[in-house]
């Protein structure tokens, strides 16, 4: 699978694990390295700030997309190769998903879940048929990996769905998981039902 563009999705905030942050620099850098643009949530702070300067630093392309009453309370990179400025977060959210061939979830706190999951419940409904990847930097990531094994053992997740996510502790490995990915088919369920009201 081509990807030409990946959108990331993390925090604002740059969090207390300084590999947190030298990880999304080199995100970055490795993205603009693969001639891939990064399309993010357009703040110059934070784990954002680190994965679009070190695709700026490494000449990639970067696109960044916010909410104009969030320019205020986010500092605005203003160094990006392109800047959309919205009304909504659910049309930042639509603008993103719109720019980008796949997804990248670094370490964030609500606003970052809230993406990730949207995107994921889009797939397993056959919105998209884009990766979803996670970079699971020191183990960040392994807790909530544990609750969505504990959802497929209790029987509210399905396997199939709990496997669209793709996890990796590296970001050439889960680059590499991403470029092979093999889109889920639509739901039988799902088919049925949009059969039912053409």
């Amino acid at each position: 699978m081509k990807l030409a563009s990946i959108c990331v999705y993390c925090g604002s905030s740059a969090g207390t694990d300084p590999e947190i942050i030298n990880q999304a620099r080199l995100l970055g850098a490795t993205l603009a390295k693969k001639d891939m643009t990064l399309v993010y949530g357009a703040a110059k702070i934070g784990v954002m700030g680190a994965v679009a300067q070190g695709a700026l630093d490494a000449n990639g392309k970067v696109i960044g997309v916010i909410p104009a009453f969030l320019q205020i309370k986010e500092v605005v990179h203003t160094g990006l190769t392109e800047l959309i400025v919205n009304e909504t977060m659910h049309e930042r959210k639509m603008k993103l998903q719109e720019l980008s061939d796949g997804f990248i979830t670094l370490p964030g706190g609500f606003g970052t879940m809230e993406e990730l999951f949207e995107v994921l419940t889009w797939s397993q409904l056959a919105l998209h048929k884009k990766p979803v990847g996670m970079l699971n930097v020191n183990g960040f990531y392994d807790d909530l990996l544990s609750a969505l094994k504990n959802m497929v053992d209790k029987g509210f997740l399905k396997q199939e769905n709990y496997d669209i996510l793709l996890v990796d502790t590296t970001i050439d490995g889960l680059l590499n998981q991403m470029e092979n990915f093999e889109p889920m088919a639509m739901p039988k369920w799902l088919k049925a039902s949009l059969s039912e009201n053409e």
